[in-house]
This record gives structure tokens, sequence and C-alpha cells, in this order.
């Protein structure tokens, strides 16, 4: 076996894994490909043979390519929130990824992987931050090692990963168990909905229930406003399809839904609950709305 073959080898071995660091970094498996892609032409003009950790100095040369990806992005200011969805509801698949083989329902099973609302808020994370979370949080890599990537230092790098993970963790001013009361309801929200269960959305919500959302949901040339539990209810089951890729998160401290097709962000629902059901729904789908809402992962 000649070098070049036994780097191929090498390199493959390590594709899993590869794929796993960049995706989480990027949030794209289109963009996670051309990572490996552009860590491969570098390993392949690199002098690899002394390396002792292939695995580990692989992982270093992808994550500094996706975080000048993740800062190109930023300069170039590309938001997905577009706020839109087409008539049927359904949305839109990204383009397959002409070099990697997959397709969308294969981005679809790893956005479930990682969690919709997790890739949600790690796309609120500077690129820094996010670098220093995945790498240390989800892959164990140390400190002193992510440091050199982002030029800090260690500790500034410490100090970068525990202000990510207080973002994705974030806090509710709710006390526990009145959380998990409105975490019970809100499952139980998105259970009804995916399941076309329309008596069992019917009795989860209070007799006046009033749902608001804003322009961008439907779209329409003004607020859209609703009242009654069979009528919200309604407009729950004509929204079925949009359940499957929609994860419980909170929402400004409060127990609410993302939907976030393949990990983007399309609109939030903020849920009011109280003894007699859910009283009210806000539903948001503006951009600027979007971006300004503080949201964060739920426990399992």
């Amino acid at each position: 076996m000649d070098e070049h073959e036994s780097l191929t080898v090498r390199f493959e071995e390590q594709r899993p894994h590869l794929r796993a660091v960049a995706y989480r970094i990027l949030g794209s498996l289109g963009e996670a490909d051309d990572a490996l892609q552009e860590a491969w032409l570098r390993a392949g003009r690199a002098d690899t043979g002394s390396v002792e950790n292939f695995g580990g100095w692989l992982t270093t040369v992808v994550a500094r390519v996706c975080l000048n990806m993740l800062r190109a992005r930023e300069h170039r200011r590309e938001d997905p929130l577009d706020g839109q969805f087409p008539p049927d509801g359904q949305v839109s698949h990204p383009v397959v990824h002409p070099e990697s083989g997959d397709d969308p329902v294969r981005e679809a099973e790893l956005a479930d992987s990682v969690g919709l609302a997790m890739l949600v808020v790690l796309d609120t994370l500077a690129p820094a931050e996010r670098l220093a979370f995945v790498l240390h949080d989800m892959f164990s890599v140390p400190f002193d090692e992510i440091a050199p990537l982002i030029e800090r230092s260690t500790a500034a790098t410490r100090q970068l990963a525990s202000r990510a993970r207080r973002r994705v963790k974030g806090g509710s001013p709710q006390p526990a168990a009145d959380l998990t009361r409105r975490r019970a309801a809100v499952d139980a929200f998105l259970a009804a909905t995916r399941g076309g269960d329309f008596d069992a959305l019917v009795a989860l919500l209070h007799p006046d229930v009033v749902l608001r959302a804003d322009k961008a949901v439907v779209p329409s040339p003004e607020p859209v406003l609703v009242t009654g539990a069979r009528a919200v209810a309604r407009g729950a089951m004509a929204a079925m399809d949009r359940a499957g890729a929609t994860e419980v998160a909170l929402v400004d401290g409060r127990v609410g839904l993302v939907m976030a097709p393949l990990g983007r962000l399309r609109l939030v629902l903020a849920f009011v609950v109280a003894d007699g059901g859910i009283t009210e729904i806000e539903v948001i789908a503006e951009p600027d709305r979007l971006r300004r809402l503080e949201l964060a992962v739920l426990d399992a």
C-alpha cells in the first residue's frame, strides 16, 4: 500500500467522527461535507507520517476549517430565517450535496439525532463559543487543545464554553413544579397535533383560548387572531405536517415549541398555561422577532 492509499484508508476510518464534529459545528450536512473535503486536501498536503494521534489531528483540522466557515457565514450574513412557508404547508428541503451521496432524509435523521432545539440554540452562539462548546461538551476535546484554534488562552476558552453552556441550557424564572406542569401541557399539545387527535387537543385548550399569529406565519397581510378551543384545534390539525419538525424548548424562560426543519428555525409557539388548560398561544415567524427570542434546550 503506497502513502496515498494509506492516507485514504486512515481518513475514511475517521470520516464518521469527523462528519459528526463538522455537522454539530456547522448545522448543515452539505457544509460539513465541504469541511471534510477541505480537511482531506489539507491532509494530503501535510506530512502526517509522524502524527501519533491522527484522529485528533484531523479533528483539529476539521474544527479549524469549520471555524473559518462560520466566520465567513457571519460576514456574508446569510440568514435562513425567511419566515415563509410554501402554500401546501410543506417545508422545502435543501439541495442534495453532490459530493456526499446523502439526501435530505439523511440530514433530517442527523438533525433528529442531535436535537432540533439544540441545533437552533447552537446557531445563536458566536463562532468561537460554538466551537468551544461543541468540541469540549460534545466530543470531550481538552480546552488546551481548543484554545489555539480560536486564538484564546485556555482559561478564556473555558469561559467561552461555560457561557455557551448557560445559553444552551438557559434558565426559567418559574418554579420547578410549575415548569413541569407547563411542559406536560405543551408535550401533550405536540403529541396530539402529531397524532391528529382533535378531541385530545380540544381537551387541552381552555374553552376561550386565544391564538395570535404574526403576519409571517401564513403569510397574511395582517396578524391572525383565532379564539375558541375547537377553532384553535382545527388550526393545529391543519399544521400537522409541520409537527414532525417541532420540538419542546425554553422560549424566553417559558416552555414553548420550536419548529425547525433540519435545524433551521422557522417558527415558535409560546404558551400561557393556567389550571383550566392552555389559555393563550402566540405563533411567531417574523425573522426579527425570532432573532430577539432567548431559546434554550430543555432536558429530556
